[in-house]
């Protein structure tokens, strides 16, 4: 059997004798408690407390305003339509132009780029460093070795002539590690003096006047003195380098060695153009070696 309040509708248990929500007794002054039928019916018959009725007018009022459910409707029902779509608020705010940085103005640089033309030669009048003419060839290799074998043992000679006279004054020679790096010296200071005396000098050492050779231009005619001081340090640049510079013919595509390159010059068996004027040779620039 199940009770109900009659003040605030409440149920109540059956041992229960006041109500648990308003302290109402349950049974009053001689009331006899009826039995109540839960069902459908029941419910129908039975007034709604005010709470309830107060609860369901602001429900539907929240509902209304919502515009989930219609005013009459008791029971909201599922929401199977679209949803209002809701603007987007990044839409409504418009975008702000980002401000870039003001760019320097840069100032107009003027670069300059200088580029070296190519050297030309072809207005030089020794432009190759070979012979520019077949009547005055270069000599063979085997007639300058004979001449080199004359001027090496005139060579030799001058310095054993020089010890000699040294050992008579009261020198002594010794083969200490010093005396032979002075000896050394000496003897290349002969091998300087003996081409710078005879090369610029006379045009032509003793062993090559005594082969019959002459040092010409390339065009044939004979050095001036700037030629021959350019090869008289050719000797001694060859000398230096224990005679690599004679060597150096060997392998030459004209047979020349270090001063033939040096000094724009050869050595000739043939005898030399004498016709200066024909070659547009400057009075200035003709040596004075020969005569």
């Amino acid at each position: 059997m199940i009770r109900i309040c009659s003040k605030c509708g409440a149920l109540l248990l059956d041992d229960t004798e006041s109500c648990s929500f308003c302290d109402v007794p349950a049974v009053e002054n001689g009331e006899i408690p009826e039995p109540v039928t839960v069902g459908a019916g029941s419910l129908a018959e039975t007034p709604e407390p005010e709470w309830r009725m107060e609860v369901s007018r602001r429900l539907e009022q929240y509902r209304t305003r919502r515009g989930h459910l219609h005013p009459d409707d008791s029971q909201s029902g599922l929401p199977f339509r679209q949803p209002a779509s809701v603007p987007d608020i990044e839409d409504e705010v418009p975008e702000r132009p980002r401000l870039r940085p003001a760019q320097r103005q840069r100032s107009a640089e003027r670069v300059e780029i200088c580029i070296q033309p190519e050297l030309n030669f072809s207005s030089s009048p020794d432009d190759r460093a070979r012979p520019q003419t077949a009547l005055v060839p270069v000599a063979t290799l085997a007639e300058r070795r004979w001449a080199g074998i004359l001027d090496a043992l005139f060579l030799g000679i001058t310095c054993v002539g020089f010890m000699s006279m040294f050992r008579s004054l009261g020198g002594q020679m010794t083969l200490e590690k010093t005396d032979a790096i002075v000896y050394l010296a000496v003897a290349y200071l002969f091998y300087a003096l003996y081409f710078f005396l005879f090369t610029v000098m006379a045009g032509a050492t003793p062993g090559m006047q005594l082969r019959g050779l002459t040092v010409v231009r390339l065009d044939g005619s004979l050095p001036d003195s700037r030629q021959l001081l350019w090869r008289n340090f050719g000797y001694m640049l060859s000398g230096a380098t224990l005679l690599l510079g004679f060597v150096w013919a060997v392998w030459d595509e004209d047979h020349f060695t270090w001063q033939d390159r040096m000094s724009q010059t050869y050595i000739t068996a043939a005898a030399p153009l004498s016709n200066l004027d024909s070659l547009d040779i400057p009075a200035g620039r003709r040596r004075f070696a020969h005569k």
